[in-house]
């Protein structure tokens, strides 16, 4: 047997001659090898698309997160946000560390009078590993009315898709807003206008003006002093042409003897004593502290009782997300529907 070889390279130009002629090869060994790779490369595409095509386990599953932009809240701790068509479910799931909706939302004192509060917990960080925290996506036959928040699961609840997220990171994020409700949009409460609502005291109370239902101290509401009766400007909008009793240039709401009688209008309370001179009438037809003619003097003892509403803004934005067959880096759950997020808080200047 003589052989020659002539190898230039990997499938090219390959050549063995043999004198037997069952053993001779020629170029057509280039075609076969060529022609192998070809079938390897067309059968692996095709394989993938009979995968593609044949699934019907729910091997693969698209699934589009898109859900209403607020999200509840039930128990110790389960964020939820459901869709009606389809029925899908969104909920996380933390029990660690323990965390309540009350921790969210609590407040601490952050001046020695007890007057002024901030949020403990503007932003609250966790881990989802599918052992303590959960992030799960479900999808149900049917809507079987509240899917949460209950001892007992709904008799004819069907899920269709169950998935769980095996990683992610959540943040709860909580904005905490604070306003007297008096009126006068906070704003046009900063008087010096350096853009810092806390350091505007008119009446040197503790309380900042957007936070003082009594701007003057005089223990007279703003909101009542707002009143235009005269409505020079003919717009209806107290703001715009305040009331100014005495014409001293200051409106009543800011005016610590409305009607310049030099007797301060805190201290005008000849009928009855309840920290309110807006309801003692000498003359039935004006109050004493609007009416000059009216001087007596009885000295106050205590500020009233303030009110001031509280709102909060919570929202949880959930990263690196990982489901079984769904791969979604970032998901904005929302912001928090509760009643809790709303509420009003009392407070009592010291006097």
């Amino acid at each position: 047997m003589i052989l020659n070889h002539d190898l230039m390279s990997k499938n090219r130009a390959i050549k063995i001659i043999c004198k037997k002629p069952r053993c001779i090869f020629n170029k057509s060994f280039i075609f076969v090898s060529n022609f192998n790779r070809t079938m390897r490369n067309l059968i692996a595409f095709l394989s993938i698309i009979l995968l593609m095509t044949s699934c019907d386990d729910g091997d693969i599953i698209f699934v589009q997160l898109d859900f209403d932009d607020t999200f509840e809240t039930c128990g110790e701790l389960v964020f939820y946000n459901v869709k009606e068509n389809p029925v899908e479910s969104l909920s996380l799931q933390i029990s660690s560390p323990t965390t309540t909706l009350e921790d969210v939302l609590e407040l601490e004192y952050i001046d020695t009078d007890n007057l002024l509060v901030t949020l403990v917990n503007p932003e609250i960080t966790g881990t989802i590993d599918g052992v303590n925290n959960f992030l799960n996506y479900r999808s149900y036959s049917t809507n079987s009315g509240n899917l949460f928040c209950n001892d007992v699961p709904p008799s004819n609840l069907q899920i269709t898709e169950d998935q769980s997220s095996s990683s992610g990171i959540y943040t709860i994020s909580t904005t905490y807003f604070e306003d007297d409700n008096d009126g006068i949009p906070a704003e046009m409460e900063d008087l010096n206008n350096n853009g810092d609502l806390y350091d505007d005291d008119t009446d040197g109370d503790g309380l900042p003006n957007f936070l003082d239902q009594d701007d003057d101290g005089d223990n007279v509401l703003t909101s009542t002093e707002l009143i235009d009766y005269d409505n020079d400007d003919d717009d209806d909008n107290p703001l715009t042409d305040p009331q100014d009793t005495d014409e001293d240039g200051i409106p009543n709401y800011l005016d610590t003897d409305d009607d310049g009688d030099l007797v301060l209008t805190i201290n005008e309370e000849n009928i009855t004593q309840d920290e309110n001179p807006s309801n003692d009438y000498t003359n039935p037809n004006l109050a004493d502290y609007l009416n000059p003619d009216v001087a007596t003097t009885v000295l106050a003892t205590d500020y009233r009782p303030h009110s001031i509403n509280q709102t909060y803004e919570v929202s949880i934005l959930i990263e690196n997300i990982t489901f079984p067959t769904l791969n979604q880096n970032e998901l904005d759950f929302g912001i928090l529907e509760d009643t809790r997020t709303t509420g009003t808080r009392i407070v009592t200047p010291e006097f």
